[in-house]
Order: structure tokens, then C-alpha cells, then sequence
């Protein structure tokens, strides 16, 4: 661990590190401290409890879907459709792996799940918000005209959410246990969304 970065950045790259190699469970607050170089006590100056400092790994050292959704929320219409949710898919399914390997400890043990499930009610968080974020972006493109006024939008953010998901764990018990390629992968499930939702009756052009 570098001691010339800040505490703070010591701290999230030494508890990213522990929740992926020993899991969430195992990686206590002593032990990230210990692998951050610095006391117990000087994490809890940065954060108030291990359910926040897991929220925060997730938000600040895994791809960045979150703040995407919003930026393209808040600016409907720039860039092509497919274009955006190519962009989409291929975060979301890269938060996804990297993601699933940390939490999945939380769904092994009840009390861990409810100690987290509340810190995510509390800071306002959770798996459900990049539906939500999804949801609101293909809102703002209905209302800017591109796509179609009849599309239940929340059914076709959790198409696409879920199929990236789904990549995840879906290939573990193939015999290569191979996942198809993010960038393979992205681009696919953008078109097919794409032809349900856009507004062209071609959404891949002449």
C-alpha cells in the first residue's frame, strides 16, 4: 500500500482488495485499516461503518453507471440511441462483474444482508437505483422524440440491466465457463433493445 496517497484512498483500495480476495464478510474494519497502513480509528474518521465503506467501493472504485445514467438523463438526445446504450450496457455489465463478486457474501448470511440492506435504505442506495436511473433516462428520450411514446420504459431498463446481470454468473457451469465479451456483448443487447423501443422503423439503418 503506497503511505504517500491520502488516507481515505488508502482506505477504499485496501477494503476493494479484501472484500474481492476474502469476501465481505471476512474483511473487517481492523483488517482493512491494517492493510491501509493506518489505525481503526482514523478509518472510522472517513467512514461511520463497513456497510458505508462498502456502498463507497462500489460507487467510487467500480464502473461508473451511476453518474452515466444521470449525465445522459439530464441531456436526452445527444449522441444516437444505440450509440448511448451500447455505452450503458457495456458499464453495466462490467459494474456487474465486478460487483457480484463482492456482495455475493451478503447473500450467505441473513444478518449481514440486513446490516447492509439498511445502511443502502439509509444512504439512499441500493441494487434498484440503475433501474431507476435507466427508467428516467428512456423518459427523457421519449420526451425528446426518440423513444416511442407506447415503450413501458421500466420493462426495458430492467431488460437490459438484467440481461447484464445475467452475463455474470449464466456461464460458470459451461465447459469453458467463459462469459461472451463485454464489448461483444454490449453492442448485441443495445441493437436488440433497440429495435423494441426507438422510434426509426430500421434502428440499424439502410
Amino acid at each position: 500500500m503506497e503511505s504517500s496517497k491520502p488516507a481515505r484512498v488508502r482506505i477504499l483500495d485496501a477494503a476493494h482488495e479484501l472484500m474481492l480476495t476474502v469476501g465481505l464478510a471476512r474483511a473487517t474494519t481492523k483488517e482493512i485499516a491494517k492493510a491501509a497502513g493506518c489505525s481503526e480509528a482514523a478509518l472510522y474518521k472517513y467512514f461511520a461503518s463497513k456497510e458505508e465503506l462498502f456502498i463507497r467501493v462500489l460507487a467510487e472504485r467500480l464502473p461508473q453507471l451511476t453518474p452515466l445514467l444521470q449525465s445522459l438523463a439530464a441531456e436526452p438526445g445527444q449522441h444516437s440511441l444505440e450509440d448511448n446504450l451500447t455505452e450503458i450496457a457495456r458499464q453495466a455489465a462490467l459494474f456487474y462483474e465486478q460487483s457480484f463478486p463482492i456482495a455475493a457474501s451478503l447473500y450467505a448470511e441473513t444478518q449481514l444482508k440486513r446490516r447492509h440492506d439498511e445502511a443502502l435504505r439509509q444512504l439512499g442506495s441500493g441494487p434498484h437505483k440503475p433501474i431507476e436511473g435507466l427508467d428516467a433516462y428512456f423518459r427523457a428520450e421519449q420526451a425528446a422524440g426518440r423513444v416511442r411514446r407506447d415503450v413501458d420504459t421500466f420493462a426495458a431498463a430492467s431488460l437490459l440491466l438484467g440481461a447484464c446481470a445475467q452475463r455474470v454468473f449464466a456461464y460458470e457451469a459451461t465447459q469453458t465457463g467463459v462469459r461472451p465479451p463485454v464489448d461483444e456483448f454490449a453492442p448485441r443487447i443495445a441493437r436488440t433493445l433497440l429495435g423494441g423501443i426507438s422510434v426509426a422503423e430500421d434502428p440499424s439503418g439502410p
